[in-house]
């Protein structure tokens, strides 16, 4: 049985939600895998629902890394994630937008070619990084119009430009 836990945490971006599942028998950094984590006003961003427990000390260590990449001492987080969320085809989507380096980005159309959806599929690629439930630890804000020009972020643009700005990229 899965146990859905959340917590809230403060950040430049303003308050992050951050919601996973508990999948051993306590709520330890070992034991919970991170299905999403939202900010105020997100396209799409999670809400807490009934029977979800407030367990901040399950993301004890993603807290950590949160305020090491803020902080701009850590260019990578190692969380586990939660399994299952989204199409194959989103899935795709979302594996290529981890390959893309700290401090680097991408085209959305580069993202397409990557998964073999170049072309017509540039609007469906879109779609899916706009879906990404893990904003800030799968880097979605990493992903810039083919022109240079900062397109479509969930949480907002100025929070995209603000997440490039901390990692010395486009912004």
């Amino acid at each position: 049985m899965t146990t859905t836990v959340y917590a809230r945490v403060e950040s430049p971006l303003g308050e992050l939600l951050l919601v996973g599942d508990v999948v051993a028998d306590g709520p330890d950094a070992a034991g919970v895998r991170l299905r999403s984590l939202s900010m105020p006003g997100q396209k799409g961003g999670a809400v807490v629902q009934d029977g979800w427990r407030h367990a901040p000390e399950a993301f004890a260590e993603t807290f950590r890394q949160l305020e090491a990449y803020f902080a701009g001492r850590s260019t990578r987080f190692d969380v586990p994630l939660a399994e299952g969320a989204g199409t194959e085809f989103q899935r795709r989507v979302w594996a290529a937008l981890e390959s893309i380096p700290y401090g680097s980005t991408a085209s959305y159309g580069e993202i397409a070619a990557r998964v073999g959806a170049s072309g017509a599929g540039v609007r469906a690629v879109g779609t899916a990084i706009g879906r990404n439930p893990l904003l800030v630890v799968r880097p979605c804000h990493r992903v810039i119009g083919a022109d240079g020009a900062l397109r479509g972020y969930a949480g907002g643009l100025e929070r995209k430009k603000l997440l490039l700005g901390i990692e010395g990229g486009a912004g």
